[in-house]
């Protein structure tokens, strides 16, 4: 079980989104205590928020309480650890819940996890900051040489901040944009993104939170202001 600790440690995190280690949901509760998948929950979920047990990969990072981790491309607080060294908990606030996919999840799901940046730490990907706009639904996975095209439902809302070669972040991976037609957009997935992450299994209907590049969002909020 995860008991919650006062007097976290806070401090602005961002990720690479390059994602080289997965979790494995333990358990999922609302801040009520009743299962988030349970009939009604996920509406009380939005409401109240979320508490979310993880049991990390033998290969993650030693993290201490109060440090950040990427969950599905959500930043997230260390809260407590739980009985197991590896298993981690975090408390997931009402907006969090509404704006992602963490309230769908179920005891066993595998979810992208990555430590947040630290000084010297290669950047690699892109900046991801784990401040998820929305979620969005895979419109099809198409095979691809060696790998896949993953077409996504473009959110009428990020319509400006997605573009053809442009960034975006799925679920916490940093991805190129190789496509944008109509209502959807495209990434490619090579075959080490599908070895590292969970995309590869999502099918059509599936959910994946999207974060737009920060860069992107800054120019266009600059944009109107230029005289």
């Amino acid at each position: 079980m995860c008991s919650s600790a006062d007097g976290l440690r806070r401090r602005r995190a961002v990720f690479s989104g390059i994602i080289r280690h997965a979790a494995t949901v333990v358990r999922v509760s609302d801040t009520a205590a009743a299962p988030a998948h349970a009939s009604g929950a996920n509406e009380t979920a939005r409401a109240h928020g979320l508490r979310l047990q993880l049991e990390m990969s033998g290969d993650f990072p030693a993290v201490r309480t109060g440090d950040s981790v990427a969950v599905n491309g959500v930043c997230l607080t260390v809260t407590s650890h739980g009985e197991a060294a590896r298993t981690l908990c975090f408390d997931v606030v009402p907006e969090t819940v509404r704006r992602s996919n963490l309230a769908t999840l179920v005891s066993g799901d595998i979810v992208n996890v990555e430590p947040s940046l630290r000084l010297g730490d290669q950047l690699g990907g892109q900046f991801v900051y784990g401040h998820v706009d929305a979620t969005t639904q895979i419109a099809a996975n198409e095979p691809e040489g060696q790998g896949f095209r993953l077409w996504c439902a473009l959110p009428s809302g990020l319509k400006s901040l997605i573009v053809e070669k442009g960034y975006v972040a799925l679920d916490g991976v940093s991805l190129t944009i190789a496509a944008v037609e109509g209502g959807r957009f495209a990434v490619a997935l090579v075959p080490e993104t599908l070895k590292r992450t969970t995309l590869g299994r999502k099918t059509a209907g599936a959910s994946v939170n999207i974060e737009a590049d920060p860069i992107a969002r800054y120019v266009a909020a600059l944009m109107p202001r230029l005289p």
